[in-house]
């Protein structure tokens, strides 16, 4: 078990090394820092988990061998005994992949994300797989919120349901979340999305950064993502959103299933960074960004990690 530990140790702080964890992907002043006590919020995520409830069979493919529930809930635990302050939050397309999905229609997911502690979640496409009567049928079983800023449910099964936004306060320090997904046209049967109603994401980026930012006056500002890291044509991405908007201090992404070592920054409409991070697919990864914040409220620093789900999660 020792052994493990220090293994485990190890590893993280050669990812941080190798991330380059410096006040460089803010691009403020570290001035004082050193003598003030620094406020650490965690971040975790996951995205495009794909009802991947245990580890992929060793059967040769890539993946073998990697993800699981269980595993991703022993991680949890120790980072939560390990921090003060940690938001879980989930970039969608957490239905369909495995016959979980086919036998329980979404609920067996919504209850392990729910005993997870996800603190919030966001739909993809996936989401309507089984229609918007297949979500309503098991809502009750998330306990956590869904949150959609370009998907108008008002004139559906699930108006009120679901939140434009939301505020975290942590030590007071408040975190704004806002939500983002693809177009559903040619993804989705219409009549499971019927009624509806789609908004363009970067129109909406720019209205809720401005929300969260002036009018609720938010240190940091985080983006869920559904619309993909990038594409070969100008189709809107992440990467677009990104450029396009300011205020967002991380956008955490899903639906291209990207592997990233690190986060990617992006310089904003005001020149500032963006982060922006993916974990790739079904599980194999959590997430992790830490924003060290300063008695101002400013931003000094991140640190950014993502950790395998493996075999070694076993043992701990």
């Amino acid at each position: 078990m020792e052994e493990l530990k220090s293994f485990n140790r190890r590893k993280f702080l050669k990812g941080l090394v190798a991330i380059g964890a410096t006040s460089s992907l803010i691009g403020l002043p570290n001035t004082g820092f050193a003598n003030r006590k620094p406020i650490k919020i965690t971040i975790l995520h996951t995205n495009d988990v794909h009802s991947r409830i245990d580890p992929f069979p060793m059967d040769g493919s890539r993946l073998q061998g990697l993800g699981g529930v269980a595993r991703r809930s022993t991680l949890l635990k120790k980072i939560r005994q390990e921090e003060e302050e940690v938001l879980l939050f989930d970039a969608g397309d957490i239905f369909q992949g495995t016959p979980y999905y086919n036998i329980f229609g979404g609920k067996l997911e919504l209850q392990l994300m729910s005993e997870l502690g996800y603190d919030a979640g966001t739909f993809g496409n996936h989401e309507f797989d089984n229609g918007l009567s297949g979500l309503a049928k098991h809502w009750h079983e998330a306990k956590f919120p869904f949150i959609s800023s370009n998907y108008d449910f008002s004139n559906t099964i699930l108006a009120g349901k679901v939140k434009e936004f939301m505020i975290f306060k942590r030590q007071g320090i408040k975190i704004g979340v806002f939500a983002v997904g693809v177009d559903l046209a040619g993804l989705v049967d219409p009549n499971h999305y019927k009624d509806v109603l789609i908004k363009d994401p970067i129109e909406v980026a720019q209205k809720m950064t401005k929300t969260l930012k002036t009018d609720h006056q938010c240190d940091l500002i985080i983006c869920l993502s559904h619309i993909g890291y990038q594409y070969d044509d100008e189709k809107v991405s992440d990467l677009i959103l990104a450029k396009n908007t300011k205020d967002i201090d991380l956008i955490i992404g899903g639906h291209t299933h990207t592997f990233l070592d690190k986060p990617t920054e992006v310089s904003n409409l005001d020149g500032k960074i963006t982060l922006v991070n993916q974990t790739g697919r079904s599980g194999v990864n959590l997430g992790r960004i830490d924003f060290i914040f300063d008695k101002q409220k400013n931003i000094q620093r991140t640190i950014a990690y993502n950790y395998p789900i493996d075999a070694q999660l076993d043992l701990a």
